[in-house]
């Protein structure tokens, strides 16, 4: 959908329509893109956890299916039954919440599948393709059913996820292989 030069948009919104072709008026705002051609340095990559709802509900299929269709390389994935150190270790920074103990309860209930998924700026478009529960078109929006139960887990910063990955997977877990399409997703 072609959108006049100024229409605001949410960051899904930028981030899609800055993997849309240059040069076409009202189709790409300036800034970097999720795509483009750029040297294997610039790949990042980003921990992705389906939660235990998500495990539930059987919704892998979607989630993975989401990124892959974004074109990102998914490098590690395990299923796992999350213990209680490990969660207090990944939401250390959300300990003097309310909610906190709550949290800790839902991702110790049941099995997670943690991901780690590779790309260009894939942080940052994997926030946005994650979404909030109210945004339609996002992760979160489409298939959440409330805000406690909101599906998925996306690293917020690149350094976030650096950290994040290290909590959930050893390097030998991460498999280093190249993409036979990498081409045609990056020129």
């Amino acid at each position: 959908r072609v959108r006049p030069a100024g229409t605001a948009m949410g960051s899904l919104g930028r981030c899609l329509a800055r993997s849309l072709p240059r040069g076409q008026p009202g189709l790409s705002p300036p800034g970097p893109r999720c795509y483009g051609s750029v040297p294997a340095v610039l790949q990042e990559q980003t921990l992705v956890v389906a939660k235990p709802d998500a495990v539930q509900r059987r919704l892998l299929g979607d989630i993975i299916q989401r990124f892959e269709r974004r074109g990102f390389k998914l490098v590690a994935m395990k299923l796992l039954q999350v213990d209680r150190r490990l969660v207090e270790q990944h939401y250390e920074q959300l300990r003097l919440k309310p909610f906190y103990p709550a949290l800790v309860a839902y991702m110790t209930s049941g099995p997670v599948v943690a991901m780690v998924w590779e790309g260009y700026n894939v942080v940052r478009c994997s926030r946005a393709m994650v979404g909030d529960s109210s945004a339609v078109g996002t992760i979160r929006g489409d298939l959440s059913v409330h805000i406690t139960r909101n599906v998925v887990h996306a690293s917020d910063s690149v350094e976030t996820a650096q950290r994040e990955i290290g909590f959930w997977f050893q390097q030998d877990e991460l498999v280093a292989w190249d993409s036979r399409d990498r081409d045609n997703i990056y020129g």
